[in-house]
């Protein structure tokens, strides 16, 4: 499951599924009662899985699953498709992390019930996207006309790269690309960019872009995707948003972040108003929620 399974007229459907998900939760609570998602998580998540399996119990069914690929067979040397096959036949739906790039797929490609992609390496984070969509959606009214900064990793970061894949078929949307050159937009990224003819420039400095931006996308230094600590270590505070930075910003920018943070957002900008990381977690729950819903057939 990717967002570009989605049509984008498919996505308006599953948002405004998930804006009334929010506002009526009651008449949803009893939707999936009997049913049973299974979590395959093979790395490390809290906000995710949670996430699912907080969607799962608010529309009344169960969860089943593992949190780490050590407590499963995998460890035994079971492989992702004979997992998803066993899974298969104890639960109706699947959300699977990876850290392989692709496994999630190949999981689908074999399975009898419906996997959602949970993450996958440094690849790809649907379901974070469909959050960061819906979010923008939510807050903003609509998917166009505005510029959006990405800054931090956005060599490693998968959930920039699914955001970038899924904003470029929404109208007049800028991109400004903020990081060190280490750690820049993939060649095949800005290749797309280029071939369809979408705005962006890549720059090093925040400051010096902050007042053109409507959306800034924060992210984290990911240590786990670095094969050397000394090179994390000397990037991982390259970018720090605190509130001296937020003076630079106009007055209804919206600064989103995917989660976990470190120490690239400091604390004293929770409280600005503009700060939405925390009400993206909230419609994390909704749109997956809507997606279960939807991969279930029972709306």
């Amino acid at each position: 499951m990717s967002p570009l399974d989605f049509t984008v007229e498919e996505l308006e459907n599953l948002f405004s599924l998930a804006n009334d998900i929010e506002h009526n939760m009651d008449k949803y609570a009893q939707k999936c009662v009997g049913k049973k998602l299974a979590t395959c998580f093979y790395e490390p998540s809290t906000r995710t899985r949670l996430s699912f399996e907080s969607a799962m119990l608010n529309l009344g069914g169960s969860v089943i699953g593992f949190s780490d690929a050590n407590s499963s067979s995998a460890s035994k040397g079971e492989s992702v498709s004979d997992t998803i096959r066993v899974i298969s036949c104890f639960a109706d739906i699947c959300a699977m992390r990876h850290p392989k790039e692709g496994a999630p797929m190949v999981a689908a490609s074999k399975s009898s019930i419906p996997v959602i992609n949970a993450g996958d390496g440094g690849h790809q984070h649907p379901t974070q996207t469909l959050t960061d969509l819906l979010t923008i959606r939510s807050l903003k009214g609509e998917i166009k006309d505005f510029t959006i900064g990405l800054c931090g990793d956005l060599k490693f970061g998968r959930t920039v790269h699914s955001l970038i894949n899924a904003l470029v078929r929404y109208p007049n949307i800028k991109f400004v690309f903020i990081s060190p050159p280490e750690l820049k937009v993939p060649d095949y990224i800005i290749s797309d960019l280029n071939e369809k003819n979408i705005e962006y420039k890549e720059v090093i400095s925040l400051d010096e872009v902050m007042s053109e931006l409507d959306f800034l996308y924060m992210t984290r230094v990911q240590r786990e995707r670095f094969f050397n600590e000394e090179d994390y270590v000397r990037l991982k505070d390259f970018y720090i948003l605190d509130s001296h930075k937020m003076e630079l910003a106009k007055k209804d920018m919206l600064v989103l972040h995917p989660l976990p943070r470190v120490n690239e957002i400091s604390v004293d900008v929770d409280d600005d108003p503009r700060a939405a990381y925390f009400k993206q977690v909230q419609y994390g729950v909704y749109v997956r929620m809507a997606l279960i819903l939807t991969l279930l057939e029972l709306v």
